[in-house]
């Protein structure tokens, strides 16, 4: 924890560690630190502005998610001419998911860099994804659009946007299944059930019926995630059948 500290504590020199390690995150130098040493702020710190106004990420946040957007569409329309509306919204989503932001965060560390009151283990998953978009929002406002999408093309597109990959990638198992019974007029159910587990952790124990027959069943720490794990179980027990649908 230590050396986080460290490298929060000297971006205020020019030439403190703060400063070369987003240099090397982002591939080129930035020309206001400030800007990401807020897009680095966790609200915990409850710092604010000469005005009285919050400083953390959250903002920027929305402003880097909204830039991610509109350059993965671009690139997707130019590379996808062919592709319709649907198409492209369903494209972008699997390249923006939650799951994949997180996953770029993680590859990059930028949770080491957070600027933090609460122990970084107390953190869920989705900081590493948050702090990605709001570093994205920091991009725009320090240098501008040709930058931002400088930075999503070399982090973003190059390595991780294959669109054959990607035309076979599931986002949410769950939304799958679900869309699959409609379709096919199945009846289903989630189902909470007593879950004997004894973890230090509150698990929530979830199956999935389809029509009176358990498909699926999973354990987690929300009942969001457990109902997720479910459907994916009965996806690859009934992929067959499904995969016709789609």
């Amino acid at each position: 924890m230590a050396s986080f500290k460290n490298i929060f504590n000297s971006r205020t020199e020019k030439n403190g560690d703060f400063f070369f390690h987003i240099k090397r995150i982002i591939g080129f130098k930035p020309k206001d630190i400030t800007f990401y040493e807020v897009a680095f702020t966790h609200r915990s710190t409850n710092e604010k502005n000469s005005a009285g106004e919050p400083q953390n990420y959250e903002r920027m946040e929305f402003l880097g998610d909204a830039m991610l957007s509109s350059v993965i569409a671009a690139h997707l329309f130019k590379k996808v001419p062919g592709g319709n509306e649907g198409y492209l919204t369903k494209m972008r989503s699997k390249v923006v998911s939650r799951e994949h932001l997180n996953e770029l965060g993680r590859d990059l560390e930028l949770i080491k860099l957070v600027k933090t009151t609460i122990p970084i283990e107390q953190f869920g998953g989705n900081i590493h994804g948050n702090v990605f978009e709001s570093l994205v929002g920091a991009i725009y406002l320090d240098r501008g659009y040709p930058y931002c999408e400088k930075f999503i093309n070399k982090r973003v597109i190059k390595p991780y946007v294959d669109i054959e990959k990607l035309e076979g990638k599931i986002i949410s198992y769950k939304s799958l299944f679900i869309e699959w019974c409609q379709k096919n007029k199945k009846s289903f159910k989630f189902s909470v059930y007593e879950d004997t587990g004894n973890d230090a952790l509150k698990h929530f124990a979830v199956k999935l019926i389809l029509e009176d027959k358990t498909v699926g069943k999973a354990r987690a720490t929300s009942k969001k995630k457990a109902e997720e794990s479910a459907a994916k179980r009965a996806y690859y027990k009934l992929q067959t059948a499904i995969d016709k649908d789609f």
